[in-house]
């Protein structure tokens, strides 16, 4: 049992944690082992996320105030919220792991100031991370200086055949 002081802290803490991360996923983990949970929290403390089973009345005094307050009626039963910056890479690990283990409910969340279902966490799990993205853009970028310079490596016959089939066009 929490006493006033304790709650106030816990609910201080909470409005902090909810103001400055980009992204807050809510989750039921309802028959998840310890050390699933212990697993599920190294793999998002890897990725600086924060993962943290809450206590729902206390919780949702919290979110009150914050931009997270339409989350509230997510905190029923056994709840747990990941927060974090990256909403790509929290939706991601939750999503993965909830494919392996059932008693993991995703339940919804917010990215930035938009509210997500569970479909809509589902659909930014798809996303590629911002890793993935550069990868892709560097990519698509290399491409045409690679074309380029195998044709200014290639032997002069070449060159001329190229210029002879452009001319016919």
């Amino acid at each position: 049992m929490m006493n006033k002081e304790k709650k106030q802290i816990y609910i201080d803490e909470m409005k902090s944690q909810f103001d400055k991360s980009e992204a807050v996923i809510v989750a039921h983990y309802q028959g998840l082992t310890v050390s699933q949970l212990d697993e599920l929290r190294a793999k998002m403390r890897e990725h600086g996320i924060i993962f943290k089973i809450t206590k729902n009345r206390i919780t949702r005094l919290a979110l009150e105030k914050t931009r997270c307050k339409n989350l509230g009626d997510l905190f029923k039963g056994p709840t747990a919220v990941a927060l974090s910056q990256d909403a790509i890479i929290t939706a991601k690990i939750l999503t993965n792991f909830s494919k392996d283990n059932d008693k993991l409910k995703i339940l919804g969340g917010i990215m930035g100031n938009d509210i997500l279902d569970v479909a809509g966490v589902l659909n930014v799990a798809t996303l590629p991370t911002l890793d993935e993205a550069r990868a892709k853009i560097a990519g698509i970028l290399r491409s045409p200086a690679q074309k380029i310079a195998s044709i200014l490596l290639a032997p002069a016959s070449k060159i001329a055949i190229l210029a002879l089939e452009k001319s016919k066009k």
